[in-house]
């Protein structure tokens, strides 16, 4: 075990947390894809508060930002772990890199698809398109 595991071990909960909070903390402010996904989440926020959506509503609209937070997190860790593994071309590395990136797509257009369901009834009911 090196200094680092066990420097985590010795820390317990408290340092698991405080790991996990500098790596979001970090994420949020290096990490361009996060530059939009937090303003397009707080405008859907905003924008469910404002049309008053029901609360359940709301709430699948926060497990959406959610996921597409986490695989955002989860790809910004592959990419890290392969820049450290090997910084020249790698087919492998690559392909992860692609699968991951994959995985962000999908979840944001999955949870485009939802705010759309949820937000695109209640803005044309206010605008009277429908």
């Amino acid at each position: 075990m090196d200094d680092t595991q066990s420097s985590l071990k010795k820390k317990g909960w408290v340092g698991k947390f405080a790991a996990a909070g500098t790596g979001i903390g970090q994420s949020l402010w290096r990490e361009s894809s996060f530059h939009v996904h937090v303003p397009c989440a707080l405008a859907v926020l905003t924008l469910a508060i404002v049309l008053q959506i029901p609360r359940i509503e709301l709430c699948i609209l926060l497990v959406c930002i959610t996921i597409v937070f986490a695989t955002e997190l989860l790809n910004t860790s592959i990419e890290h772990l392969a820049r450290t593994v090997d910084r020249q071309f790698n087919p492998q590395i690559r392909q992860a890199l692609d699968v991951g990136s994959g995985a962000v797509l999908a979840a944001a257009v999955g949870a485009g698809v939802v705010g759309l369901l949820i937000l695109g009834p209640a803005i044309g009911a206010r605008f009277g398109w429908w």
